[in-house]
């Protein structure tokens, strides 16, 4: 397994985390029945630090981008956002497991846009992006409001506010769900194949308004995608994943120009030849 250096002496053990960490796997298991997804995964990244995770269908990367929206539980290890366990919390000063009030609490620090749209198709493009905001943050109608107009004109959808899902193709659909998640001014972004339910020649206006994010903004972006020039543009790392394990790690130039190891060889020349 490889395991990912701590730095700066912010070497850190059960029940603490490295100040300047925004997300922070140690020793992270997770299982379904016999089958271990995550073995003893160990992981950190930084504030405002895109990380793509790339890897074979099976690997695990999405099961982490769950893990952190609580949508899957761990097994066994720690998970940290922001500074905070996530999956625990303090009580009289030890780690118990969280409950429903302390999760309740940290989901709003991560924002996820998932592979299909899920937008509410019985509300416009302008209540599916404030509901949210409104009745899980507390945020006032017209704060919510302005502040949704204000995201949809970031991807590109002012003109759409009030146009129903059913009304726009998947792309503008997709950038909806992106708009939404935005909505809710995350600390993270998580990115789930964002654009493998969509027609080839919509993918393109989707990658583009996230790379504008990713330029754009400080947030903290994990993004698990097949779409490897786009994780070239807007990674500053790249993390090869097999069998819930770190195969290599490192600078996009580096994991897409020189692999280190053969599974990262192996997986990137198949996904080249499919294109």
């Amino acid at each position: 397994m490889v395991t990912e250096p701590t730095t700066n002496g912010n070497t850190t053990g059960k029940g603490q985390s490295a100040p300047d960490k925004m997300v922070r796997f140690d020793k992270v298991v997770k299982r379904f029945g016999d089958l271990v997804v995550l073995r003893e995964l160990d992981f950190e990244v930084a504030p405002a630090e895109h990380v793509t995770l790339i890897g074979p269908s099976g690997s695990g990367k999405t099961t982490i981008l769950r893990l952190l929206m609580t949508l899957e539980k761990i097994n066994d290890g720690y998970i940290w956002v922001d500074g905070e366990p996530l999956w625990h919390m303090d009580q009289g000063g030890k780690l118990v497991p969280a409950n429903e009030k302390y999760l309740r609490r940290m989901r709003p620090k991560m924002g996820m846009v998932f592979q299909q749209f899920n937008l509410f198709p019985n509300m416009k493009v302008l209540r599916n992006v404030t509901e949210a905001p409104i009745y899980s943050l507390g945020m006032s109608k017209d704060e919510a409001v302005q502040r949704g107009r204000e995201i949809l004109e970031l991807v590109g959808l002012s003109d759409k506010v009030d146009s129903y899902p059913s009304q726009l193709s998947g792309g503008q659909q997709q950038r909806v769900a992106i708009a939404r998640a935005l909505a809710m001014n995350p600390k993270i972004l998580l990115l789930d194949e964002v654009t493998s339910a969509l027609d080839p020649e919509l993918v393109a206006e989707v990658l583009n308004v996230l790379r504008d994010i990713a330029h754009t903004t400080e947030i903290t972006i994990l993004c698990v995608t097949h779409e490897m020039q786009f994780a070239k543009d807007i990674s500053h790392r790249v993390m090869m994943f097999d069998h819930g394990q770190i195969v290599e790690y490192g600078p996009p130039e580096k994991i897409f120009s020189d692999p280190e190891h053969d599974r990262t060889k192996s997986f990137l020349r198949a996904v080249l030849e499919a294109r």
